[in-house]
């Protein structure tokens, strides 16, 4: 049997579309969860709606750990049988202990994998996926596809608006007193992902209306600023408010297509119930 040249691997803080989640080629890797000191492997024994439920009753927020290397060193031996090589995309390294396991997995199973960090998470990984199965179709090298992929990692973008700031209270993110005033005047912050990885904190908008109003109109700038043809919005279990959210856009820029998408489990441990996402590629 001839082996198939690359097989592409990520993780589940990835969102995959049904063409990726089908696709022979591709192989995901979950994120831990720690409920009530009981583990569970992302979109394999923990389901989105039992996630949510455990946020909503536990005084305690979930916590996340990376896969270990373990996982990694196992799946790549197992690629070894079938594929010359292997190409892993993972959430930013500022981010997750993920791409580390990876990159020490490769080592201990000596198998050729080019381990990329995507600088982000969710829809942005989505994108250098298909970009890189595209890639492999059209028949280029390994060395080749990493390269570009590494390349256009840093045209993402992205603006995060947190469903909850008691997810961030019960994390032990945010001070009681930040808490009490910030649910008191209805502060809702905008996060970003930067250039080199890092989550930062981009703006604090009073109300939700005024939030949702300011992720469009910066959107839309960097439609303006350059060629952006696809728009990832990634929701918290608030599908009403991503379906708004995509007909506010289209109306603002109709000429960008639109994804609707849940955020993986281990992302809405952090982000919470309601956390809208919006994420898009920069053509310079």
């Amino acid at each position: 049997m001839n082996k198939k040249k690359i097989a592409f691997v990520t993780d589940s803080t990835a969102f995959l579309t049904e063409e990726l989640r089908t696709h022979p080629d591709v192989y995901v890797v979950p994120i831990v969860v720690i409920s009530d000191g009981k583990e569970y492997e992302d979109g394999v024994d923990l389901s989105a709606d039992k996630l949510y439920e455990i946020i909503r009753t536990e005084k305690e927020v979930p916590k996340t750990s990376q896969p270990n290397v373990a996982k990694f060193q196992a799946l790549y031996e197992q690629l070894k049988e079938d594929y010359d090589a292997a190409i892993a995309i993972h959430v930013s390294s500022k981010l997750s202990g993920t791409f580390s396991s990876s990159v020490t997995g490769k080592e201990q199973s000596d198998f050729h994998v080019e381990v990329i960090d995507s600088l982000s998470l969710s829809y942005a990984i989505t994108v250098l996926l298909s970009k890189g199965l595209e890639l492999a179709e059209m028949g280029e090298d390994v060395a080749t596809i990493a390269n570009k992929l590494k390349d256009a990692s840093h045209n993402s973008r992205n603006l995060v608006l947190l469903g909850s700031l008691e997810q961030l209270y019960k994390g032990g993110r945010m001070s009681g007193a930040s808490f009490l005033v910030g649910n008191l005047l209805q502060i809702k912050p905008i996060l970003s992902i930067k250039s080199n990885g890092e989550l930062d904190l981009l703006e604090r908008i009073r109300s939700e209306k005024k939030a949702t109003t300011r992720i469009i109109t910066l959107l839309k700038q960097s439609c303006e600023e350059s060629k952006v043809q696809r728009v990832g919005i990634m929701h918290g279990n608030t599908i009403e408010k991503a379906k708004e959210l995509e007909k506010r856009i289209k109306s603002e820029v109709p000429s960008v297509e639109i994804t609707i998408g849940d955020i993986s489990s281990s992302l809405a441990v952090h982000a919470g119930e309601g956390t809208l996402g919006l994420f898009w590629s920069v053509v310079e």
